[in-house]
């Protein structure tokens, strides 16, 4: 079988390399640059590469396509591999045909990394065999090829989802939904949200699917869709008989017996991270681990790089950096858990932001916006009749020299920006890292 891996990043090179590993024919292209340390190992796994072009005779040989997320569906080389019927399927597609493992898979528009990381560390802690992948971490192919995991906990985008057949995972959650990437999916929100239903698509009665009652979307589509797997809900608004909710200050689980622990010792701080700390705890439940280890779990794990990093506290400013708030939604849930005056940060590649969804918490809780990006223009206009104080910057140097500029003592410098990366930095990490850096600079 002719086995043909698109992009030549983590995902691209561990497709690539579980492909050669089972004996297949295996060539990758990739129509930018390889990074040399992805290049030395495909040089070392003895696994035929090209950079910088798609050679379409190659390409369109294949038996089977294995695509990286990164690769937008409307791109040219995928519109003549789905006209000539060849399979298409991401990395977790491919993957999981390989392995007998049993399969968490996470997924929502926000939350997804800080969850996953969640659950992962509550199996870990309880000293289960698993491995964590998908969209964070190594990837899942290259640990399913060399590892002997029990268990994964997978991150899945909508472009992973976009590109599955047979993925099935036992437990499958998606947290909440909101407009995101739309320029992949004709600005259409529910075209998006059907996508990371997909989810679910292939799970059986003796799966679980974990959902958001409150979820406005996804209540909606729930009433058009089957899903074959043993539904369970979480909410932070209602109590439920079966599921996640929160009473008296304590989140609840209610499934054979009940998990009960205080919202005040729960490591993770703010109204979204109850709701991922109790879609976690559902997990927890449901591969029946004890109430207590979950407890210790959910008390000790640290929240991930630049999701509400607190960076410093400097001159009595503080410095928070949420650079991979990359969608509206996600800077909602970093505004609502601001409890000080607050410099936003916001700014970069806007994907069909719709600002009024914050309108409200800006006027509430926003001191003075500070936009970094090349082109601004569109936040400027949505909120000059709104904020007195907006600066234009085009550079990390320059806002941090108006933040400085504008932050007393007892307020908040939030990097949340609602946008992409590409513009000014190679991605979201790349900019919270220099935005940390440049605060501890100070």
């Amino acid at each position: 079988m002719k086995i043909v891996v698109l992009g030549g990043g983590e995902s691209g090179f561990g497709a690539a390399y579980l492909a050669k590993k089972k004996g297949f024919d295996v060539f990758l292209s990739d129509k930018g640059e390889i990074r040399d340390n992805y290049k030395n190992l495909l040089k070392e796994s003895g696994i035929t590469f090209e950079e910088g072009k798609h050679s379409e005779d190659l390409i369109l040989a294949a038996d089977w396509i294995v695509k990286s997320p990164g690769i937008p569906k409307k791109a040219e080389i995928i519109q003549k591999i789905q006209a000539k019927g060849i399979r298409l399927s991401s990395e977790i597609e491919f993957a999981s045909e390989f392995t007998n493992a049993k399969i968490i898979a996470i997924t929502g528009s926000n939350g997804k990394t800080t969850t996953t990381s969640l659950i992962y560390h509550i199996l870990k802690n309880d000293h289960f065999n698993v491995g964590l992948g998908g969209n964070i971490g190594k990837s899942f192919a290259k640990q399913v090829a060399d590892e002997d995991y029990e268990y994964y906990v997978l991150e899945v985008s909508s472009f992973q989802l976009d590109d599955v057949q047979n993925f099935r995972p036992y437990i499958s959650l998606l947290l909440n939904l909101s407009p995101d990437h739309l320029d992949q999916y004709n600005y259409n929100y529910e075209e998006y949200a059907l996508a990371k239903f997909r989810i679910a698509e292939n799970q059986e009665n003796d799966d679980y699917f974990i959902y958001n009652r409150d979820d406005e979307m996804s209540m909606k589509l729930l009433k058009k869709l089957e899903i074959g797997a043993h539904m369970i809900p979480f909410s932070l608004k209602e109590k439920l008989p079966e599921g996640g909710f929160v009473e008296d200050g304590n989140i609840k689980v209610k499934l054979k017996d009940e998990f009960s622990m205080k919202i005040s010792d729960l490591s993770l701080v703010g109204n979204h991270n109850v709701a991922n700390s109790l879609a976690a705890s559902i997990a927890g439940k449901l591969l029946n681990i004890s109430n207590e280890s979950i407890r210790n779990s959910l008390m000790t794990f640290q929240a991930v790089p630049h999701r509400l990093e607190q960076i410093a506290e400097i001159d009595g400013v503080q410095y928070i950096n949420d650079s991979k708030a990359t969608n509206v939604n996600a800077t909602y849930y970093a505004l609502e858990s601001m409890t000080r005056p607050t410099i936003w940060i916001v700014g970069g590649k806007d994907k069909g932001n719709d600002y009024s969804e914050i309108e409200d918490l800006v006027k509430k809780k926003v001191k003075a916006i500070v936009c970094m990006g090349i082109d601004n223009q569109k936040i400027i206009d949505f909120f000059k009749d709104k904020k007195e104080l907006i600066y234009d910057t085009s550079s990390l140097k320059k806002c941090m020299e108006v933040c400085r500029s504008l932050a007393k003592p007892g307020d908040t410098v939030l990097l949340s920006p609602c946008c992409a990366s590409f513009d000014l930095f190679k991605s979201y990490e790349d900019r919270g890292d220099q935005f940390r850096a440049a605060v501890l600079a100070q």
